[in-house]
Formats: structure tokens, sequence, C-alpha cells
């Protein structure tokens, strides 16, 4: 493995992790599917002017139906759950950890729908990862059950479903194509996806200051072009399992940025945590 790939999974992470900071800053001034639906657009704008500036291998109309499916799953109905659940009340402690169940819904998707076998002690790291998370998130759960309702936890597990179903769709049905060819029409397939949902649930009000617009530059360029083009790169190259098992490690890296730019606290437990995420990541990830 040359230095440039030993770059991609930290490097993912450390972006990944920046979303929620993102969203943070544009959830006050604009709906959720509203604003990722503008998102989308303006990402699938940009890379379909860069389809224009290279020359790459289009995608077949089977491979560009696959593509939007799979963006519609990762990138819409993700995102777009846990947003929801956040602005109607789900604590973001919460639902960090129940996204933390993704890369153990991953690994089963995986065996069943790649043929990707999941020895035992894979299974013991991935939890081992999941033990971490529980860690680093456990101080923030003083007043969790507050804010949780049915739906709100059900809108939390179904995007932790959405983006696993969509990284395996992605893989077993469109790992061959151009990533740039095959992330455009992903967004298509996202931008289309949340527009309806705009359209049927929201006012589709913005407010436009220097927080949205920073938010909106920032997870347009660095989160839907650097980190998904990092994140669809090492679907193509690696097993599920071991690609989902990174992101185990937002959450720590979040809680580390938060701190930074926020203020908010970081107790030794939560240290600890992150040191035992980490530990379960680099086992599940190794050779």
């Amino acid at each position: 493995m040359n230095r440039a790939v030993r770059v991609i999974p930290p490097l993912f992470v450390i972006l990944w992790a920046t979303g929620f900071i993102g969203a943070r800053y544009a959830m006050p001034w604009a709906e959720p599917l509203s604003f990722l639906a503008a998102r989308f657009a303006l990402a699938a704008a940009i890379i379909g002017c860069l389809l224009l500036a290279l020359s790459v291998r289009r995608l077949t109309s089977r491979q560009a139906i696959h593509a939007a499916f799979a963006g519609a799953l990762i990138h819409g109905a993700y995102l777009a759950g846990v947003f929801w659940a956040i602005r109607n009340g789900m604590p973001a402690g919460l639902s960090a950890l129940i996204i933390g169940l993704q890369p153990l819904i991953t690994a089963v998707m995986a065996g069943w729908a790649l043929g990707e076998r999941v020895m035992p002690r894979h299974w013991a790291e991935l939890a081992v990862g999941f033990i971490g998370i529980v860690i680093v998130l456990a101080p923030k759960f003083g007043d969790a059950l507050g804010g949780v309702t049915l739906l709100t936890f059900a809108a939390c597990v179904g995007a932790a479903f959405a983006i696993s179903a969509g990284t395996i769709w992605q893989k077993k049905f469109v790992g061959s194509a151009d990533l740039v060819s095959a992330t455009l029409w992903q967004y298509l397939g996202a931008a289309a996806l949340m527009a309806v949902g705009a359209l049927a649930f929201e006012t589709r009000t913005f407010i436009w200051n220097g927080e949205l617009i920073f938010a909106m530059a920032w997870l347009v360029l660095v989160l839907s072009i650097g980190a998904i083009f990092l994140l669809m790169t090492m679907i193509r190259q690696g097993e599920m399992a071991k690609v989902a098992s990174l992101f185990y490690l937002v959450p720590a890296v979040t809680a580390i940025i938060a701190w930074f730019l926020f203020g908010e606290t970081l107790s030794p437990v939560q240290l600890a945590g992150m040191a035992v995420t980490t530990v379960g990541v680099w086992l599940a990830t190794r050779s």
C-alpha cells in the first residue's frame, strides 16, 4: 500500500466528522430537506462541469439508475433521517450512538449481499469499536431520553440502514463504473429525493447569512465532493466491513472538533473511549 492510499482513511474520517459541524452552523437558518436538496443540486452541478472538462467513461443507463438509487440512500435518506430526528428533539449524542450501529449493519448486509465473510474475531473487533462510541458519548446522556420518540428513533435507525444499504448497493452494482460519473448520478438521485420531501413537508425557507453560506460552501466542496470521492475510492478498493468500521472514529473526531470550535468539554472518560474506538478500528481494518 503506497503512502497516498494510507492517507485516505484518516483524511476521510476528519472530513466526514466536519459534516456534523457544518450542520450545526446551517440548521438554525434552513430546513433540513430544503438545505440538503440545494446542497446536492450544487454538488451535482459542480461535478457536471467537471465531467465536461474531463474525458471520462459515461455510465450506461442501467449503471446510472443504480448510482442514483445508491445516492438517494447514501446521501439523501441517511442525512435526512439524522437531520430530521435532531431537529425534532432527538439529542445529538444519542443520534450519533444509534448511527454508530452502521458498521455492524453493513457487516451483516455485506456478508449476505456481497459474499464477504465476517469472521468471529471481526465481530469482536467491531463490538470493541461500538463500546468505544458508548464511552465517548456516555457523558452526554444525562437528558438523552427526554427528546426520544418512536418517530425520531425510527428516523435514526432508518438512516443507519440507509447508508449501509447504499454503500453496498454502490459496490455491488456500480463498483466498476467511473467514480466521477457515478457520483454525479448519486447526487442527482439524492437531490430528487430531497426536493420531493421539501415540497411535501417544508416551507423551503432560507435565511441567508454568513453562517449558512459558509456551511453550504463547506458541505458542498469539502464533504459532498472531497469526502465522498474518498469514500467511493475506499468502497471500490476495500472490503465493506473494513470501510464501514472507519465510521466508528467519526463521533470521537467530531467531539474533538467541537471542543476546539465551540468549547465543548472532553472528559477523561471520553478520551478513554476514543482510545478504545481507535483500537477497535485498527483491529478491524488491519491487513
